[in-house]
């Protein structure tokens, strides 16, 4: 496909008329590395016609040597066109020297060995050209002339100079920047050109064109443009780059546009390669020094001694470079595409790469260069004799960390590890540091090195201050080495009351994570709300470790409910008001104030901290991240906002990966209460994937497992499966002492349950132990849903009042969609009339609010018909029975439970089969599991 070439075209197919009325001319084609010179010869051959005589050549580096391999070419060309009869007379007429040259005889030699080419011969030739341009204009066609051989570029020579008499064209192409195209000779024969026609690179248009013609349907406007961009319109690097996605099935979408932008296609790297290859060592010099700085191109000073070269070869192998199109703009020491580079750097040994990148890492070094731009260097090299190198090394992870980019940062530090010395405290401190930007995304390999770190240090304190750059868990128990490894520097380091400065508060922080690695022991949950006791009403708060050992301390007492949600709604709040929102308290136990919150149903105003737009400039790239998004969708589920919390505990789960394992159940956590608020299936059987695939003993990841089996079987009309799941997580849960009715919700659950398939007193009994616990506890949310439950489990004015207490309640919690429940169900309860009418105006507004179309459309429901739903109009009887048949009794199994005959039972199904409209025990599995199951929860 030969594209915006009609000018060039043009320009030959003029010169050529003015040849046929006796007028012969030069023509120069040049351009950079793959403009298409070759493929426009092509065409110019094809489109010459009947009328007009084509000899073409194309010289190549391999036959330079091989005399007038260029002319022989091109009357080859023109006896392959002619008869022989015809061919022989020719040769006849022009004499001996032309029959030598054309009959692969030996050619004469002169004293210095080169092919003699007397004037007769060089005659004999022009004069066989002019004798075969008599019958038609020839069209005289050489590519490549850099690469021609000697002997042929002198008989050009001379013939460009007697052109006149011949009827002819000449053609010649060359490309720019190759040390060639410098020769004398080839420059007297470009001098002599009268035109020179040099191809434009493609326009967006052609390379839409050229999309089209690869993959035989249009590309999209975002992949042209790109495409566009990648070749800066070079039909070689185009061409490559399409031919490589098409290879790999990518389609000219808009969503294969990066794909496009990473390609760096074998082949055009081996031709770009063969080309270096070709250049005089001062340009190879120079892209080597380009391809070893990369992005960090700096000063043409610090480029020019890279390379070895003054100022004078420096612009020029700057400019021949340009030349090749082989730089983002001509003067700017810049590769076109990284493909470029490849192609530098397979053409250098792997010595020579080492040699390179540890000059330039020296230069840099004393330019005084940023430290990343001189550990880039360093990462190149296998190992490097400055004695300099370690602590830029480190200098260059500390900008890492601060510009949250731990990877890089890791990278740097085990890369200095390898000219540290082999022991000593110097190593054990890179060791922590090494740690330290490894605990973000890779807590194995932190644990590891603090462990080779901690004997290489030589104080108490140092060694415990070590063991805290671990990453406490966030929602599970450490690994027992780590438990051990923090109860042997603990025990070193002595007790903090014995203690003063640092050494006291690095002993604060050991014990917070002492303690909280007993958060799944009742015994050590009691110990620390004894030790929070001993502490006083106002515990100190003014250092980071006080408040790290505060946040634990607040855990137990939040998990145990052994303090009111009010006292430890206000601990968190001073704990916040002292603690700076940085990106390091997620390596501490400070999230548990978090989570804390929202147990107390104390979340007002507090959307997430600190706020995922705060933490880094570099968004969504750490795992660190992923705590902040999972806390995020803790604070909206406390709120009610469930639908708004999907996406940033997507989000979490994502980031979380498999890196963070602590991050990741925290997120699992979070997105198991949008889960169960959205009742969304999809979402609950990819997290039961999800967790069954991590396969932990962690009590909060079992309990969100738990829940989300029980929601599984609840929605399939399992309902005592559902049931025993959530009794069995319950006694699970009280084992461990984890007793907050909030983060906990199983009771309401499993009474609504026991209420479905008959067991009322059952039902009674867990409702008023959820709100006793629920008074214990004091948070408005807990205390408001487990009044509701007792309304919807008891009928008639009491009912009716303990809704109303729950809705009155309620008013006072941050998550406004069970309030919202707690009025619809208030509102239904009575006949009708006014109040109702507003109870369900407020609930559907406070739904719409939180993202819950569902409970706005049963306030819809309940505004436009004063009737009670179908459900509403069964008798007790009816729904005992029709809970059981939901729960797959047969007739006589129900009968049995409630000692009455079969006949009985089938005469009440009937009836509640007539008021819900339904034909069958079939559709009523179907839509139980459905009945009030939003309001019940």
């Amino acid at each position: 496909m030969l594209l915006e070439r009609d000018a060039e075209v043009a320009q030959v197919r003029e010169a050529l008329s003015a040849a046929a009325a006796g007028t012969s001319s030069l023509l120069l084609l040049t351009g950079p590395l793959g403009i298409g010179r070759t493929a426009l010869l092509q065409r110019l051959s094809l489109l010459a016609g009947e009328d007009v005589r084509v000899l073409r050549a194309n010289a190549a580096p391999m036959e330079q040597d091989f005399a007038l391999g260029v002319v022989r070419q091109l009357f080859d060309s023109l006896l392959t066109g002619d008869p022989s009869e015809t061919c022989e007379r020719r040769l006849r007429e022009h004499g001996a020297s032309a029959r030598m040259l054309l009959t692969d005889d030996a050619l004469p030699l002169d004293e210095h060995g080169f092919v003699a080419l007397s004037e007769t011969v060089l005659n004999g030739l022009r004069s066989l050209l002019a004798d075969v341009g008599a019958d038609k204009p020839l069209l005289i066609l050489v590519d490549d002339l850099q690469w021609a051989d000697a002997p042929s570029l002198r008989w050009l020579a001379y013939l460009v100079k007697r052109l006149h008499g011949l009827r002819a064209v000449l053609v010649c192409a060359l490309r720019d920047g190759d040390p060639g195209g410098r020769q004398v000779t080839l420059r007297e024969i470009t001098d002599s050109a009268q035109r020179v026609l040099r191809p434009a690179p493609l326009s967006p248009g052609a390379v839409g064109e050229m999309v089209l013609g690869q993959f035989g349907e249009p590309g999209d406007e975002e992949f042209a443009r790109a495409c566009h961009e990648i070749s800066a319109g070079n039909p070689l690097f185009l061409r490559s780059v399409l031919a490589a996605l098409a290879v790999e099935s990518h389609r000219p979408t808009a969503g294969h546009t990066e794909a496009a932008r990473r390609q760096r296609p074998a082949q055009l790297r081996e031709r770009l390669a063969r080309c270096m290859r070709t250049q005089p060592p001062p340009v190879r010099d120079l892209a080597a020094a380009i391809a070893t700085l990369g992005d960090q191109v700096g000063e043409p000073e610090l480029m020019a001694r890279l390379a070895g070269l003054d100022p004078i070869g420096f612009g020029a192998a700057l400019r021949t470079l340009g030349q090749l199109g082989l730089l983002t703009a001509e003067g700017e020491p810049r590769f076109r595409h990284r493909v470029v580079q490849d192609a530098v750097e397979s053409s250098m040994t792997v010595a020579e790469r080492e040699r390179l990148h540890d000059t330039a890492a020296a230069l840099l070094y004393r330019n005084g260069s940023p430290a990343e731009s001189v550990a880039a260097q360093l990462m190149a090299v296998t190992a490097s004799q400055h004695p300099w190198a370690v602590e830029v090394l480190r200098t260059a992870a500390d900008t890492a960390l601060r510009r949250s980019a731990p990877d890089i940062a890791t990278r740097y530090l085990r890369r200095a590890l390898l000219d540290a010395a082999l022991s000593g405290e110097s190593r054990g401190r890179l060791l922590i540091d090494l740690a330290t930007a490894e605990r973000g995304f890779d807590p194995a390999a932190c644990e590891r090195h603090i462990s080779q770190a901690i004997p290489l240090l030589t104080t108490p304190r140092h060694r415990a201050a070590a063991a805290l750059r671990i990453s406490p868990t966030v929602v599970g128990v450490p690994p027992p080495a780590v438990v051990d490894l923090f109860h042997q520097v603990a025990e070193e380091l002595g007790p903090a009351s014995a203690l003063e400065g640092s050494a006291r508060d690095v002993a604060l922080r050991l014990e917070a994570r002492l303690r909280y690695a007993e958060y799944e022991d009742p015994a050590g949950l009691a110990a620390s709300v004894e030790r929070l006791s001993a502490l006083g009403d106002a515990p100190p708060l003014g250092s980071t470790a006080e408040r790290e050992l505060a946040a634990v301390l607040l855990d137990a007492a939040m998990l145990t409910t052994r303090r009111s949600a009010a006292e430890v709604a206000r601990l968190a709040g001073r704990v916040l008001e002292r603690e700076p929102a940085t990106a390091d308290r997620a390596h501490s136990p400070l999230p548990l104030v978090a989570v804390a919150l929202v147990a107390a149903d104390s979340v007002r105003g507090i959307n997430s901290w600190p706020a995922p737009e705060r933490h880094s400039p570099r968004q969504d790239v750490t795992p660190v991240d992923a705590l902040v998004h999972a806390e995020q969708a803790l604070m909206l589920v406390a709120r009610g906002r469930a639908a708004r919390a999907r996406e940033p505990a997507e989000r979490a789960m994502r980031l979380a990966g498999g890196h963070w394992p602590e991050a990741g159940i925290l997120a699992t956590v979070a997105l198991t209460g949008v889960a169960l608020e959205l009742d969304d299936p999809e979402l609950v059987e990819g997290l039961l994937d999800e967790a069954g695939r991590r396969r932990s003993a962690n009590l909060a990841l079992t309990t969100s497992l738990q829940l989300l089996k029980a929601s599984q079987d609840e929605r399939h009309g399992r309902w005592a499966s559902a049931l025993d799941t959530l009794l069995a997580c319950g006694r699970q849960l009280e084992a461990a002492g984890w007793r907050n009715p909030v983060l906990f919700r199983w009771r309401p659950w499993a009474a609504a349950l026991q209420h479905r398939i008959g067991d009322s007193r059952a039902a009674l009994a867990l409702a008023e132990e959820e709100h006793a616990r629920a008074e214990a506890w004091g948070a408005p949310v807990a205390l408001g849903r487990a009044l509701r439950l007792k309304g919807r489990l008891h009928e008639g004015a009491r009912g009716t009042n303990l809704l109303r207490e729950s809705a009155d309640v309620l008013r006072a919690s941050a998550n406004e969609l069970e309030l919202a429940r707690s009025l619809i169900l208030l509102a239904r309860r009575m006949d009708g009339g006014a109040e109702a009418a507003a109870l369900l105006r407020e609930a559907g507004a406070l739904a719409a609010a939180c993202g819950a179309p569902w409970l706005v459309e049963r306030a819809e429901q309940g505004r436009g018909t004063p009737a009670p739903p179908p459900e509403a109009a069964l008798t007790r009887t009816e729904r005992t029975v029709v809970s059981l048949a939901g729960g797959g009794l047969t007739n006589q199994e129900i009968a049995g439970r409630l000692g009455v005959t079969s006949r009985a039972v089938e005469k009440h199904l009937t009836h509640a089969y007539r008021k819900l409209d339904i034909s069958g025990r079939r559709q009523l599995m179907e839509i139980l599991p459905r009945l009030d199951s939003e309001i019940l929860r």
